[in-house]
């Protein structure tokens, strides 16, 4: 994703010592207080008509029966005006304050120009997934995506290795940079010479962690510090084209394989399996969050020249991205096309997150 370039790794805290028989044993911490929503820094300001819409489009992603209770009531409604959705929300839920603090980045799903065959501008393959690739429940000594060669399972190799084997087949040829930004993204439209508009999405992935090149580029003076936006470094990158812009690239060992289909005009889909609504909907660690759930956004203090100052709004727990690890971390979805993808790519606040949790019937844990 744009803003997953520039995404940090999740501090973990060390887990408690063993304890011995003669201290006495810690106390679980107390259950987070909770908070009518009136309280939120922001909520008076959000359009919660809109993210009522969305709320009522995407809650049955969820699957706890709280949820589930307050996702019938919702959609047992018609449209609401903002006073009326601002009403819905506070009789229906309790915010939770997550402890600390954490980082909002933001994707979106790009359009890019695309060719049936290669060129010397459109020289990178959109590749399918290998016949070769194995997807399996990790184990120890064994990755999760593996190479098969005959009756041996291997890891499946990185960037560099992909890119520098054989094409064989190819979905469609773009510009490297932006199958780079795509394979980040992990969905977009792909527009031909022809005028057929396809939308690429996910068919797999090598299993390699994610790395940004954000820092690297800082670190050795290619970009400024406050300028690693998705559209600096993508032009950066398309300045840079061929074994400069390469060797960055290849900092990240994580690389995408695509499906190709007609563009059906839907937005694309999160893991979650509904259609992501724009400015509503956030990717999470599935560790820490269960898809469906519903969060209050309250992000500020921007990185990136060019930000918007604060996010402050609801949104639905609905994707999860290879960059996002940490309870207090969110991916905003801010939708489709150039407009969104300059947005995104200046993402980067310090994050404050409380959970939304359903007055009815038994509460989340």
């Amino acid at each position: 994703m744009a803003a997953l370039i520039v995404a940090a790794c999740a501090t973990q805290q060390p887990g408690p010592r063993p304890s011995s028989p003669s201290r006495p044993q810690p106390t679980q911490p107390a259950p987070a207080p909770r908070l009518d929503l009136s309280h939120l820094p922001g909520w008076r300001s959000e359009d919660h008509a809109a993210a009522f819409a969305a709320f009522q489009a995407t809650c049955g992603a969820a699957a706890d029966s709280a949820m589930a209770e307050v996702c019938r009531r919702a959609r047992a409604r018609t449209a609401l005006d903002d006073r009326q959705a601002r009403a819905f929300f506070e009789e229906n839920f309790r915010a939770e304050a997550s402890a600390g603090e954490g980082v909002l980045t933001g994707y979106f799903a790009p359009e890019y120009p695309a060719r049936w065959r290669p060129d010397a501008e459109f020289s990178a393959p959109v590749r399918p997934k290998p016949s070769d690739l194995v997807v399996s429940t990790p184990s120890p000594g064994r990755p999760a995506v593996s190479r098969k060669i005959g009756s041996r399972l291997e890891p499946y190799p990185d960037r560099a290795a992909i890119e520098a084997a054989p094409v064989g087949r190819a979905l469609a040829w773009m510009r490297p940079e932006e199958l780079f930004f795509l394979q980040i993204q992990g969905s977009g439209v792909l527009t031909m010479e022809d005028g057929r508009r396809m939308k690429a999405g996910v068919a797999a992935t090598n299993g390699l962690p994610f790395v940004g090149i954000a820092n690297p580029m800082r670190e050795r003076g290619l970009l400024a510090g406050n300028n690693t936006s998705g559209d600096a470094i993508r032009n950066w990158l398309a300045a840079h084209k061929g074994p400069e812009a390469d060797a960055v690239m290849r900092l990240n060992p994580r690389y995408v394989f695509f499906t190709l289909g007609p563009d059906d005009g839907l937005p694309p889909m999160g893991s979650a399996r509904v259609p992501l609504p724009a400015g509503y909907s956030i990717a999470v660690d599935a560790s820490q969050h269960r898809m469906g759930e519903l969060f209050w956004l309250d992000a500020e203090a921007p990185t990136l020249a060019g930000a918007f100052p604060a996010y402050r709004r609801l949104a639905m727990a609905l994707d999860t991205g290879g960059a996002i690890k940490g309870a207090v971390r969110a991916d905003l979805y801010l939708g489709q096309g150039a407009r969104a993808g300059a947005e995104a790519g200046r993402v980067r606040h310090t994050l404050r997150m409380y959970k939304l949790a359903p007055r009815v019937g038994p509460q989340p844990r």
